[in-house]
């Protein structure tokens, strides 16, 4: 039995912290063949849609694409682990040794999974409404400091519309190098803006992220020769 003094347990609705359901919500797949993986895609599907409705009542103004990309920052698995690891969740999970001896129990992506479960685990032994207020509670302090939707905004789309505002081309971008082996690679990009003669390199674990970072570079340095025009 999980430790009653758990703060993430003392959140759950009347009726589901001793339920046979939500221990399979903690079990990893590394612990036992019934796991918690199904009920993780549950819980996912649930957490999207209390979120999404939640966002479309407290964001009256705000378009598609935004509350796309708020959703998003809330739903993702940083946010969900954050808010796992804050609860303490860690350490109740049932992980096999393997993962137990490398850390599972503070792995984003395992905390993150559990917590889903057991969203999904609330939803079938209590019911929509009861997730949905064991959501928006772990949301409460998320949901009041909503960041600003251009902030969200990832550095690719952030330049394309710095240009197109500008009425200059979108950039190119192109794979310069890979290193390292499959499972730890390292990509380089360039991205380059011909009508400004202007390329820069950026790199990551992967293309998409490798493409960002010399957006996010070439999107600097424009910002910054803006302001310098701007003063002069």
């Amino acid at each position: 039995m999980m430790p009653a003094e758990a703060p993430w347990r003392q959140r759950l609705p009347a009726g589901v912290a001793d339920s046979a359901l939500l221990t399979q919500a903690l079990t990893h797949r590394s612990a036992a063949v019934l796991h918690n993986e199904r009920l993780e895609f549950l819980g996912d599907s649930v957490l999207n849609q209390v979120i999404s409705a939640q966002l479309y009542d407290q964001c009256p103004e705000s378009p598609e694409g935004d509350l796309s990309r708020l959703r998003a920052s809330l739903v993702n698995q940083d946010s969900l682990a954050a808010i796992a690891r804050g609860l303490g969740l860690g350490e109740s999970l049932l992980l096999g040794e393997g993962e137990r001896k490398s850390g599972g129990k503070r792995r984003d992506s395992i905390l993150a999974d559990a917590l889903e479960a057991v969203i999904g685990a609330v939803f079938l032994l209590a019911g929509h409404a009861a997730a949905q207020r064991f959501i928006l509670d772990l949301y409460t302090e998320r949901l009041a400091q909503l960041p600003s939707a251009q902030s969200l905004k990832d550095p690719k789309t952030q330049l394309q519309e710095y240009l197109q505002d500008r009425g200059i081309e979108i950039p190119l971008y192109k794979t310069l190098e890979v290193l390292g082996p499959t499972h730890a690679q390292q990509f380089r990009v360039s991205c380059a803006i011909a009508a400004l003669s202007l390329s820069l390199e950026g790199q990551g674990s992967s293309r998409r992220r490798a493409e960002q970072d010399a957006a996010a570079r070439v999107l600097a340095q424009l910002q910054q020769e803006t302001g310098a025009h701007g003063a002069s």
